[in-house]
């Protein structure tokens, strides 16, 4: 009775980041950590991170743009405008593609 109970009971794994199940698959595994899995949101989310310390200090035309897009992207997220159902999606989908 025990095996059938612990079968059914086996957990999905779960983003490290934000906690959410994922299916195996979708999880982006650290190199030398492979107990550490992120989905591709936060997966995301890490890389902006990451690239706004790269571009902290440059001058560059694309860390400039970079910079305002993450202060657009901050203004929306105060306002909440990222919840209206007219735009959510519109948001959404130009997320996934800016830098």
């Amino acid at each position: 009775m025990t095996a059938a109970v612990a079968r059914d009971q086996v957990d999905r794994p779960r983003c490290w980041c934000c906690g959410d199940e994922v299916d195996e698959a979708k999880l982006t595994r650290l190199g030398n950590h492979p107990e550490v899995g992120v989905c591709a949101r936060c997966a995301r989310w890490l890389a902006r991170r990451a690239r706004a310390a790269e571009d902290r200090g440059r001058a560059t035309p694309g860390a400039r743009a970079r910079r305002a897009l993450a202060t657009v992207r901050v203004a929306v997220m105060r306002r909440g405008i990222q919840r209206w159902p007219v735009l959510r999606p519109l948001l959404r989908r130009l997320d996934r593609h800016l830098p």
